[in-house]
């Protein structure tokens, strides 16, 4: 959560000329209502059914960018059908940063808490490693511009065969 997923995803997407999906957006489109509303009255539970579903038949598509929810890998399916249908890249962030990129964000219900640092810091200790199991390449955010991610992604990418580095 914070790490950048949407955004390096959708500016990789443009230039592999793929389309780009986001799963939570995808949930908000189909459901109608943002994903606040729908912890609130599902629970976390019924949103990671819902997540479990999409992130299910947006792996099957073909050549598309997907970025997930944070959350997505606490799941064993969706952890299985991400590495087997694509390649993965995981932008790991430390704690510290992602609660510096997303203090004053009120669309991330699992922060809506009276110490977001400290629930960040317990998320991170929890899905690390399940990030790290799933990933083809983990790619430090630290401080890099977002182009500077997204070349560090089509790099990874072109080494592994996946695409072409178009030229920038």
């Amino acid at each position: 959560m914070g790490a950048g997923k949407t955004t390096v995803g959708r500016a990789i997407a443009r230039r592999l000329d793929r389309p780009f999906f986001d799963s939570d957006h995808e949930i908000e489109a189909r459901t109608g209502a943002r994903i606040p509303v729908i912890f609130e009255l599902e629970g976390e539970a019924g949103f990671r059914e819902r997540e479990a579903s999409v992130i299910s038949e947006l792996t099957g598509r073909d050549n598309i960018v997907l970025a997930t929810g944070g959350g997505a890998v606490l799941r064993p399916e969706n952890r299985a059908a991400l590495q087997s249908r694509g390649v993965v890249i995981y932008l790991r962030a430390n704690p510290h940063d992602l609660w510096l990129r997303t203090r004053r964000d009120k669309n991330r219900p699992l922060l809506q808490t009276e110490d977001p640092k400290a629930r960040l810091e317990a998320l991170y200790e929890v899905r690390d490693p399940l990030y790290r199991e799933c990933a083809h390449f983990v790619i430090e955010t630290g401080r890099p511009s977002v182009n500077g991610l997204v070349n560090m992604v089509l790099m990874q990418l072109e080494m592994a065969g996946v695409a072409k580095h178009p030229a920038s």
